[in-house]
């Protein structure tokens, strides 16, 4: 099992915790994290927009000017694609963007990236992230202690007072365990997490 050090708040080691091989020490398999996040980014478009061709265009029904002894190209229409106020050639239509991706596909791909962090370093475990009062201030401090610009900050719950005090960061994003996902921990540097977000982690995952 792969043994990371536990921090405090203040940025000092309180102890170490072992993390579950299946999890976090899995082979990295970069063909399913790629489809991950393709499926992810994918499903996000909304796929509405629209452009009307020369048939649909408005207007144009009757020849511009006669055939020939004008000295110009012959045209049928004035909402051909080169005129203005021309329909547009190809025009997009709607149409659903969206990717399919196996559940155990998606499992196989978190698990990749959080090996993939794990066995870069850039996981770091909280023992636990209390905030008195919502402050920017206050998260900013505990990420300096931690040595950490770029990070997901990843809760066991929704925390009130840490999603909004890190608001304002736009560096930090805030997650909770059942929200994470493959293309926000390949995104943020260093994933911060607490030892009950682990522990939720190894049990949704196992």
């Amino acid at each position: 099992m792969a043994t990371v050090a536990v921090y405090n708040m203040e940025g000092a080691q309180v102890s170490t915790i072992e993390l579950s091989d299946s999890i976090f020490a899995v082979p990295v398999n970069e063909h399913l994290i790629h489809q991950a996040v393709v499926a992810q980014l994918a499903n996000k478009r909304q796929g509405t927009q629209k452009a009307k061709t020369r048939a649909e265009v408005r207007g144009g029904g009757k020849k511009p000017y006669r055939q020939k002894g004008t000295g110009h190209a012959r045209q049928g229409s004035t909402r051909a694609p080169q005129w203005t106020h021309g329909g547009v050639v190809f025009a997009p239509t709607p149409r659903d963007y969206s990717v399919k991706v196996n559940k155990k596909e998606k499992r196989a791909a978190i698990k990749s990236v959080l090996s993939a962090k794990v066995s870069e370093s850039k996981f770091i475990v909280l023992d636990e992230l209390k905030l008195a009062e919502i402050k920017t201030k206050a998260i900013k401090a505990v990420l300096d202690s931690l040595k950490v610009e770029k990070a997901l900050i990843v809760t066991k719950d929704v925390d009130t007072m840490v999603v909004k005090s890190a608001n304002n960061l736009p560096k930090v994003k805030t997650a909770t365990t059942n929200t994470i996902n493959v293309y926000d921990i390949l995104k943020f540097d260093t994933m911060v997490v607490t030892k009950e977000a682990v522990a939720t982690i190894e049990e949704v995952y196992a």
